[in-house]
């Protein structure tokens, strides 16, 4: 049975749900992009939205390779304690080897996404 170093990305949608999650779950190093802190800031959620989503969340799509870096970049996803009833999502980079997470940006689930 491999361990999870022994499975290499991209990972599929269930297992970027289970890696992203066990990381957050232990100590782990997060950054944010100033995009990702402005976009929080602009719908009143806080930090630990985030890191309620990242312990919590799910990732259902495959994820996309960034142009300029090596990392896959995934899409996760849940309710938050300050979201209300509305779903976030949040682009996040792991890097399971280091226990690290970047955070790109976050958005509603219900928000139109755009390109670039």
């Amino acid at each position: 049975m491999p361990t999870p170093t022994d499975i290499p990305e991209p990972w599929n949608p269930a297992q970027a749900t289970e890696r992203i999650r066990s990381i957050a779950a232990g100590e782990f190093a997060i950054s944010y992009t100033q995009h990702a802190l402005d976009q929080i800031a602009d719908r009143d959620l806080i930090i630990g939205d985030v890191i309620y989503l990242l312990k919590n969340g799910f990732v259902y799509e495959r994820p996309e390779k960034p142009a300029r870096t090596s990392d896959w970049k995934y899409q996760m996803q849940c309710r938050t304690p300050n979201s209300g009833q509305r779903e976030v999502r949040v682009v996040v980079i792991p890097d399971w080897r280091t226990k690290a997470l970047t955070l790109v940006t976050v958005m509603w689930t219900d928000e139109p996404r755009h390109a670039g």
